[in-house]
């Protein structure tokens, strides 16, 4: 048996809750997400349904190909149209739901990304909104509440969850978005590295702020630019700033009970970093 079998088996609650991010493994159909999945030793995957709004053909079968190798997908994210995360004004500019060229579309999408959730079975999903405006009496800020209500009410329709990703703004001012939108059926994907790459702050911190609306985390590291206004560097599991050790420990503190979900967008070794950060994970996230 293996050293990784040996932690599964040491910590298997932990490993019940382990899923993988499919955009991570850069797939082109589903039979190769399964494959890269089961190489990673999990067997669970948060699934990025823009391939399966934009490319039916290749990948309306997903649910029949995992359902046969005993795989399964437990959440779901959609992305935004026209997105640029080359620097951090180019995602600023585009970013989410905050521009206007591209809001129709946005919409149209966001309520397409519903009627596959409610196909495949999930019940909540992820997404990143664009950059909220941290004063109230900003005109852009009433714009994205709006534009965000209008999203939140399509899921909540459907008796679906909405999970807000971290990161391009402060927990506190995300908070403040979070109280003044007042959707129950809003929450936060909590990503502790995009704290570090976009410099918003300590990620332990950060998440004890937001601990009432995380519903779900994903499991990433990164390493914060020396120059202002740059990107940080995102890098394995276990080799970044992330405290782990003490981001499991809030998490305990929160009472969390949702996945642990890894996302790998950086790198050439991408089934071996996921590897890594499972390890990662089966070692610190002590219950």
């Amino acid at each position: 048996m293996k050293a990784t079998d040996n932690q599964a088996t040491s910590n298997p609650q932990a490993m019940e809750r382990l899923a993988v991010c499919s955009w991570s493994l850069q797939p082109t159909t589903p039979a190769e997400l399964a494959d890269r999945l089961e190489a990673t030793g999990i067997k669970r995957v948060q699934l990025a349904l823009d391939p399966l709004r934009e490319n039916p053909a290749t990948w309306g079968k997903i649910a029949e190909v995992f359902a046969s190798r005993g795989l399964r997908i437990v959440t779901g994210m959609f992305g935004c149209v026209g997105e640029d995360y080359t620097t951090l004004e180019s995602i600023r500019v585009t970013g989410g739901i905050a521009p206007d060229h591209t809001w129709e579309q946005n919409l149209k999408n966001v309520r397409a990304s519903v009627q596959l959730m409610k196909r495949l079975g999930l019940k909540y999903a992820t997404f990143h909104a664009g950059f909220l405006p941290h004063d109230e009496t900003d005109p852009a800020f009433a714009k994205m509440l709006g534009r965000l209500t209008q999203v939140a009410d399509i899921f909540a329709a459907e008796n679906l969850t909405l999970g807000m990703e971290t990161g391009q703004e402060t927990a506190d001012s995300l908070v403040q978005v979070l109280r003044t939108l007042n959707r129950p059926n809003v929450g936060v994907n909590f990503d502790p590295a995009n704290m570090i790459l976009y410099a918003k702050g300590d990620p332990i911190e950060a998440l004890r702020v937001l601990g009432p609306w995380i519903r779900h985390v994903h499991i990433k590291d990164a390493v914060q630019t020396k120059v202002a206004g740059t990107w940080g560097q995102e890098v394995p599991v276990g080799t970044g700033q992330v405290n782990w050790k003490a981001f499991f420990s809030a998490l305990g503190e929160i009472k969390y009970a949702g996945d642990f979900v890894i996302e790998r967008e950086a790198g050439t070794r991408r089934v071996e970093d996921i590897r890594t950060a499972k390890e990662v994970v089966l070692k610190t996230a002590v219950f």
